[in-house]
């Protein structure tokens, strides 16, 4: 009897185990996906500026030639 216990239990943590290594995959997908989609909005905000900063540029570079 004691050896089918043993095997019970060993089963009980391979499964348990396995659920928790799941939910820690699932997690660490989650966090990529949203570190991804922070870095795209980041991109986007830091390219807009920069192309505000190149207008200001352009228009002022214009301004004293006229």
């Amino acid at each position: 009897m004691e050896p089918a216990c043993r095997k019970d239990k060993q089963k009980q943590k391979d499964t348990s185990n396995r659920g928790d290594r799941s939910k820690q995959k699932s997690a660490q997908q989650e966090l990529k996906q949203r570190q991804r989609a922070e870095i795209y909005a980041l991109n986007k905000v830091m390219t807009d500026l920069e192309q505000q900063q190149f207008e200001t540029f352009c228009k002022q570079m214009q301004g004293p030639a006229e």
